[in-house]
């Protein structure tokens, strides 16, 4: 799913998920309100494009 509207600083991430390295899926509501939380997106890192 695509997101249009842009997040300003101090906005709440949308909720979305993710494949995990060790199968099945983690979701951002899994850590919201637990610990902080960083991603980082490296376009073309690890990829062989």
């Amino acid at each position: 799913m695509l997101f249009h509207k842009k997040l300003r600083p101090g906005d709440k991430a949308p909720e979305f998920s993710l494949p995990s390295h060790l199968g099945g899926r983690i979701k951002l509501s899994d850590y919201r309100g637990k610990s902080n939380l960083l991603l980082a997106f490296y376009p073309l890192d690890w990829t062989p494009v």
